[in-house]
């Protein structure tokens, strides 16, 4: 299956027009997206996370190394057709209502007459604001100001979401409604690349997990393995009695009364790893 996102050896090299030194902001980035996926990119602030996701979108080209959508190039115009992207701080016209804003943005991806009426009506209700579809932006709050903005994104049907930071600025409520939102999309089978520094909101939502830090990919994988604490065993009993405790290795197959749901390593959380691959990392 073709991915929906591959980047390899990615490196973008920042030369300032009035000397100075060059400025390395990605180095050897490589990450892979499968169709469906929620992925989530992570790092501090100037980690390269921002340019990683503006190669990707052919906002600048890449020094070195290639990035695709869909097998596409990048810097490829045709290669945005599949995508919807919400920026971190996205401008609106606050003079419109949140119907006009999409019906706007759907003029601009070819959309007209009744399919885009019945678009911007289906994307209302997705983001729950249906009825603040004929408020002023002006009048909206931040939260509901990134819904619209995510739905703006999804005005095409695209394949693909880059979402940069959607729930910056917005209160727990907010960021609650984001996070079901971007589950939604997931059921709908979209493909979501998100950047954020929430990390319990990227725990709960995202299959993969990169961490980034200053512009190196230094751990990439599956949330769960990634969570995996591996020099420590786990084993969870339903029901047990406090002998079977300390006879577990031995008795637990055979014990009538004791049901084993789960073995394995204990998790860790997205919060302590991140902090120990960085913070650890600028303090050895």
């Amino acid at each position: 299956m073709e991915p929906a996102v591959e980047i390899q050896n990615l490196t973008k090299v920042f030369r300032p027009q009035m000397g100075g030194r060059p400025v390395k902001a990605v180095d050897q980035v490589s990450i892979t997206i499968a169709p469906g996926e929620v992925y989530g990119l992570i790092g501090p602030n100037g980690s390269g996370k921002s340019t990683t996701m503006k190669a990707l979108l052919g906002l600048v080209a890449p020094s070195s190394g290639t990035c695709r959508i869909f097998g596409a190039d990048s810097l490829a115009v045709d290669s945005r057709q599949d995508v919807g992207f919400l920026p971190e701080n996205p401008y609106f016209y606050k003079h419109l209502t949140g119907a006009e804003t999409l019906a706007f943005y759907g003029k601009l991806c070819g959309l007209r007459g009744q399919s885009l009426k019945d678009r911007t009506t289906e994307l209302l209700e997705l983001v729950g604001l249906t009825e603040a579809r004929d408020r002023h932006l002006g009048g909206y709050s931040k939260g509901m100001l990134q819904r619209i903005g995510l739905a703006q994104a999804l005005i095409q049907e695209p394949r693909l979401a880059i979402l940069d930071e959607p729930t910056a600025g917005v209160d727990p409520i907010g960021s609650r409604q984001i996070r079901d939102l971007i589950l939604s999309l997931k059921e709908r089978g979209i493909t979501v690349f998100l950047c954020s520094h929430l990390l319990e909101q990227v725990q709960e939502v995202c299959d993969r997990v990169g961490i980034i830090f200053r512009g190196r990919m230094i751990r990439e994988g599956r949330l769960d393995d990634l969570l995996a604490i591996e020099d420590q065993t786990e084993i969870i009993l339903r029901d047990a009695p406090p002998d079977l405790l300390e006879e577990i290795a031995a008795l637990v197959a055979a014990r009538q009364g004791a049901e084993l749901i789960r073995s394995g390593r204990p998790r860790t959380t997205l919060e302590r790893l991140f902090l120990r691959e960085t913070v650890e990392r600028e303090n050895p």
